[in-house]
């Protein structure tokens, strides 16, 4: 009883009152007109019934919903509740009228409940025309946008309920966190249109977007259809985007975790991220078959503190390891992931971090002693293909010679898994660091078929990942905020992409599921354009590309492919337990040859000079062209 009343907010209670003075006004004006006729029932008896019928009224209007609804909001079937509960409240309180007194005038009743209904249904009709409106203007009306929402289901009717309650509170705090005004619903389901959601109406279907923003003067789109599928989910986002508002979006409703009544969807409401239009679902991933996998586990990571190398830290502590030693060389990011482990975890996680280069063979070498890893991620590498252009023999001996000392010496020790994470450029490579990549992959082959030890050497390749450091989207959200022009580098340019959880996931389960020697491919669904990626990013700033943002078109850097590949002409695809994650055939190293070419990059690297690395990177990686060759025969 207690919590019906602490929901019993004071708008309500303001609604009851004025419920009960009308129905005490119905009934002096009913005995009024009855006294014209002279048929008025005695003072007594119109206390009494008077009393019982706002109690009973009260009653009855609750029962049937009366109070939950806005005034606002008020529309044609709210007003039945009102109705019914009206006359039930008075036919319950006439019946105890005659069994207390014994007496019903039936005149009275009829008129009384005539009365009483048009004044409580016109009160809200009058409040909500009227007041509410002034209210409105009183308030902050400019933090109220008119918002369309995208989908008439379950997700919008709960955000409809959220956004009222919000809406309806004294709490200013509470309040102002409901920035929407709902004026319209749009849903592809034909049979919807027309009909009436919450109070909000579902006026057409999506490729009317545009024109209900103009009619309904929208300022702000709300995407409540939160389980359609990815390529629906694009189509519609692609929509939205191009309509130059602001969108927001809620996330799988299946992912969210609701405590009781203290977490609401409205919470849950977020800007729409680039990741969104990729057009394809999430790649998910075996959870269980990587904790058997990482449990107990000494765990090794280099390159620790960059974006994956971090983000596999993070992964790896959930999985209860047994020690994650954490190697990098920038020591600002190696002490960031330290700190954040121990925000996260304090003394329940036993890691190290250390300060190291995998090109430090005797370093790397103590390190291994010390500390018995049984896997190792190996993400340290040089990525930015226009710095690695300019220094080759930076990319050589910290990519290739890096990767070499830290296989070889996880093959010495004996270490289980060794997991290097490559890229798509390292297909068909086009610059330095995509063909030192290329080469990584090579040594990694290289080892697996040497059979001398016990480790499975793995490599992962994907594409570009959204967030890390050195990709696009930092940069272009930058360049909009900055309000200077977003530059891309050719209008044709596109790249696949993931997102750093995604890449390293399979990283994980790829380790989980190798036998060794295999390399692990991404179905990462179609390329993006960046074109496109730009024009959208700007958008969700509720911008107009070209207008108020330039796109500027600056030319391909050094080494930069049209378009990136996944696997080579003589790899083929092999599946595996996950639909998403393909399995790329080794191509059969000749061990001598790559042997002294090896030797020969590495004494090339030792001696800095540029010129010959690359005359002998070109030798180990055949695939190595240039950059003009390969984007001659793309654009054809």
């Amino acid at each position: 009883m207690k919590s019906i009343f602490r929901q019993f907010r004071f708008r309500k209670m303001i609604l009851a009152v004025a419920d009960a003075f009308i129905i005490v006004i119905a009934a002096l004006i009913s005995n009024y007109l009855l006294s014209l006729f002279d048929m008025e029932i005695s003072a007594r008896l119109l206390t009494f019934s008077s009393a019982m019928s706002v109690i009973c009224c009260f009653a009855a209007l609750l029962c049937f919903g009366a109070y939950t609804k806005l005034w606002r909001y008020f529309h044609k079937k709210d007003y039945l509740s009102c109705v019914y509960g009206t006359i039930l409240g008075i036919v319950v309180s006439g019946w105890l009228v005659y069994s207390f007194i014994g007496t019903l005038n039936l005149v009275y009743l009829a008129i009384h409940i005539v009365i009483s209904v048009f004044g409580i249904c016109l009160f809200r009709f009058v409040f909500k025309t009227t007041f509410i409106d002034l209210v409105e203007v009183g308030m902050n009306d400019a933090s109220y946008k008119n918002t369309m929402i995208i989908g008439g289901g379950q997700a919008c009717r709960m955000l409809l309920s959220e956004i009222q309650s919000a809406q309806d509170s004294l709490n200013e705090k509470e309040r102002n966190t409901s920035m929407y005004r709902p004026v319209c619903i749009i849903d592809d389901d034909a049979s919807k249109i027309g009909t009436e959601v919450d109070g909000v109406t579902v006026v057409g279907t999506t490729a009317e977007i545009h024109k209900f923003i103009e009619q309904k003067e929208v300022e702000q789109i709300l995407f409540a259809i939160p389980s359609c599928t990815e390529d629906e989910r694009k189509r519609i986002l692609d929509i939205c985007s191009s309509t130059k508002l602001p969108v927001k979006v809620i996330p799988f409703i299946g992912s969210l975790i609701f405590d009781d009544d203290h977490t609401k969807l409205l919470d849950h409401v977020r800007d729409i991220r680039v990741e969104d239009l990729l057009g394809r679902e999430p790649v998910r991933f075996d959870n269980k078959q990587i904790s058997n996998f990482i449990r107990n586990k000494v765990c090794m990571v280099t390159g620790g503190g960059g974006s994956i190398g971090s983000e596999l830290v993070r992964q790896i502590a959930k999985y209860a390891p047994k020690q994650i030693v954490i190697i990098d060389i920038y020591e600002n990011n190696a002490y960031e992931i330290q700190q954040e482990l121990v925000m996260d975890y304090g003394d329940e996680l036993d890691f190290v971090t250390l300060i190291a280069s995998v090109r430090d063979y005797d370093r790397m070498n103590r390190i291994f002693e010390k500390y018995k890893p049984q896997i190792v991620f190996h993400a340290a590498a040089h990525k930015h293909v226009p710095l690695m252009e300019a220094s080759p023999t930076e990319a050589i001996k910290n990519n290739v010679i890096g990767t070499f000392n830290t296989a070889t010496l996880a093959q010495f020790h004996n270490v289980e898994k060794f997991v290097m994470i490559s890229t798509d450029k390292a297909v068909n490579p086009t610059n330095v660091m995509g063909a030192s990549k290329r080469c990584c992959e090579m040594v990694v082959q290289y080892l697996s078929q040497q059979k001398d030890g016990m480790t499975e050497f793995i490599t992962t390749r994907f594409g570009n990942v959204l967030g890390s450091n050195g990709s696009v989207i930092p940069l272009f959200k930058k360049q909009i905020e900055q309000g200077k022009p977003v530059t891309v580098t050719h209008p044709d340019i596109i790249r696949y992409f993931m997102t750093i959880p995604e890449a390293v996931s399979l990283v994980m389960e790829a380790a989980a599921i190798a036998d060794g020697g295999e390399i692990f491919v991404l179905d990462m669904g179609q390329p993006v354009r960046i074109t496109s990626l730009a024009e959208n990013l700007i958008r969700m700033y509720g911008k107009i590309p070209y207008k108020d943002v330039e796109i500027k078109f600056t030319g391909l850097r050094p080494g930069e492919k049209i378009k990136e590949e996944l696997l080579m002409d003589e790899e083929g695809l092999q599946k595996t337990s996950n639909k998403l994650i393909f399995i790329g055939k080794q191509i059969e190293i000749d061990t001598k040859l790559f042997e002294k070419q090896l030797y020969a990059l590495n004494i090339a690297a030792g001696e800095n000079n540029d010129q010959l690395a690359i005359e002998a990177l070109h030798k180990i990686v055949p695939t190595f062209v240039s950059p003009e060759e390969f984007n001659k025969k793309a654009m054809v």
